[in-house]
């Protein structure tokens, strides 16, 4: 089998396939992302024990930004994602990230990273090996941290992807947790396979499949979802085309599970909520994501909304699985369930609260 990658001492020299690659000036080998493809990661690891045990110092691969036509390694841009073997027995992926708040030491970035980026190198079978704190005294701040994972059957763009895949939660999430902003970006970039492993929450409710909008039970369970948020503060993001397992304390997302998807989806998920919830929430998205042919995720959005258009009404409620048409539902994404009332309930209500803003007084109730 050919070599992908070798390090020759006499003359001293780097080949990726047939193209030599120079250093920068440094201890840094510079390559272009072509080269990713088709270098297999266990040949740069032999190819980086060769030369440590010939010249006695790690050297590290960085890959150039510019174009592949474009090879100047002493004026290369560089990306954040680059490979080394700092212990001189393992590959190591290393990656560039950067937070807006001052870390005290090693040990706080490493416990903050590692628990964001856990279930993500999880399933790549991969091992956050360190976090180092960067030496900038003002932000954003730059940090190092060193990834492992098997290198059997791997090439170095697989690992690239890994390491681009932690530098692309971590920017997204950037104050240590996911927000509901960057979820909907983070899906609608097409990295929903980023969010596998986090919970569920306050703002984020995730769907196996399509609510059945052809019967009055389906289109009620859709606008019940999107009040839940509508009249919790902070809004929030319903993702259809998505798994969960249950866990200690609620359920985590287990994987992307693909819907099928077509023209009028977003049509129908919007006409639904429209004749269901009143008001119709400030500001709504109603976005198909296509994963692969005709199938794919739909993402609702609901932003905060203003208080005073509060409470978000559902018209039908489901009382013990049955539909009970006449009924209001009101709900909130607090954890409770939804909360059934009459329509002569909620004007009671209503009632009450006008008369006190006109009158600053609650009217008698019946019997007084």
């Amino acid at each position: 089998m050919t070599t992908t990658v070798r390090y020759d001492a006499d003359p001293y020299a780097w080949y990726f396939g047939e193209e030599r690659r120079r250093h920068n000036g440094g201890d840094s080998i510079i390559i272009k992302r072509n080269d990713l493809r088709a270098t297999t990661a266990t040949d740069l690891a032999r190819a980086f024990r060769w030369s440590l045990e010939v010249q006695g110092w790690p050297e590290s691969v960085l890959i150039d930004t510019a174009p592949d036509d474009i090879y100047e390694p002493k004026e290369s841009i560089v990306e954040a994602i680059s490979f080394c073997m700092p212990d001189g027995q393992r590959l190591a992926v290393q990656c560039d990230v950067v937070t807006d708040d001052y870390l005290e030491d090693d040990a706080a970035l490493h416990a903050r990273i590692a628990s964001l980026i856990e279930p993500l190198l999880k399933r790549h079978n991969a091992m956050l090996v360190s976090a180092k704190i960067g030496h900038r005294t003002t932000p954003p701040f730059i940090h190092e941290v060193l990834l492992t994972t098997s290198t059997r059957g791997k090439t170095l763009e697989t690992l690239f992807q890994i390491g681009e895949n932690v530098t692309t939660l971590i920017d997204a999430a950037r104050a240590g947790l996911i927000a509901r902003d960057t979820v909907l970006d983070l899906v609608l970039g097409g990295r929903a396979d980023l969010l596998v492993g986090q919970p569920e929450g306050p703002w984020l409710d995730v769907k196996s499949h399509h609510y059945d909008l052809t019967t009055p039970h389906g289109k009620i369970s859709l606008a019940e979802s999107v009040a839940r948020f509508a009249n919790a503060e902070e809004g929030g993001v319903v993702i259809v085309g998505m798994n969960t397992s249950k866990v200690s304390g609620g359920e985590v997302i287990k994987a992307v599970k693909p819907v099928p998807i077509n023209a009028g989806d977003v049509r129908r998920y919007r006409q639904a909520i429209e004749n269901r919830l009143f008001p119709f929430p400030t500001g709504l998205r109603v976005e198909p994501v296509e994963i692969s042919n005709e199938s794919g995720l739909v993402i609702i959005a609901i932003p905060p909304q203003e208080e005073e258009l509060k409470p978000f009404l559902v018209h039908g409620a489901i009382v013990g699985g049955r539909v009970e048409g006449a009924y209001i539902s009101i709900v909130r994404r607090s954890g409770e369930d939804s909360i059934p009332i009459t329509a002569q309930q909620i004007h009671s209500t209503l009632a009450a609260g006008r008369a006190l803003l006109r009158r600053g007084v609650l009217p008698p109730s019946k019997g007084e």
